[in-house]
């Protein structure tokens, strides 16, 4: 199964979960597949405090926006390293 690169098409968009992560890399049969499995997992902003977070219910999401997400195949991400004592 090859791995996809999934990224915002615009790098400042404030839908993007991920802070300071210019893409996500993930496993999928197809580019809809890996787009589907990004929307799944991140499916719109937090919304409520830092210490009380309503997951779900905020105010942007990629979903119903197929442009904004570019997916193109990419190599195996490297695998993590040790972490320093």
């Amino acid at each position: 199964m090859p791995w996809y690169a999934v990224r915002p098409r615009d790098a400042a968009d404030p839908r993007w979960p991920l802070p300071g992560t210019s893409e996500i890399v993930l496993k999928a049969e197809d580019p809809d597949t890996a787009r589907a499995k990004f929307e799944s997992a991140y499916p719109s902003q937090p919304f409520g405090s830092p210490g009380i977070p309503v997951p779900n219910t905020g105010a942007g999401s990629f979903r119903g926006d197929p442009d904004a997400l570019v997916v193109a195949e990419t190599g195996e991400p490297p695998a993590p390293r040790g972490h320093d004592a």
